[in-house]
């Protein structure tokens, strides 16, 4: 589990969590799930201990596997967008 835990394996990980809650079609969900992310992975950035990032790496593992499953379900049925998701910006709205 030693290699598991290198600083090229949890940055492939937080890569992953970052694309799989960037997939869902929700907007809440989706913005949470990314504010989550960043949050967890920056509070991890500075640990030096082996034992920490092994633990760390396994939870976190476990946690994209079920991200990944939600992230399906929710684009099965994600319903409508919201109205913030669509706004243009100042400039593309006074060129219509």
């Amino acid at each position: 589990m030693a290699a598991a835990t290198t600083k090229q394996s949890l940055q492939k990980l937080y890569s992953s969590m970052l694309k799989t809650s960037e997939s869902f079609s929700s907007y809440n969900f989706r913005e949470y799930f990314v504010r989550r992310t960043k949050s967890t992975f920056g509070e991890i950035q500075n640990e030096t201990d082996p034992a920490k990032l092994a633990a760390f790496y396994a939870e976190k593992s476990q946690e994209l596997s079920a991200l990944k499953r939600s992230a399906v379900v929710n684009q099965l049925y994600g319903g409508r967008h919201l109205v913030v998701e669509d706004q243009k910006s100042e400039r593309e709205r006074e060129n219509n």
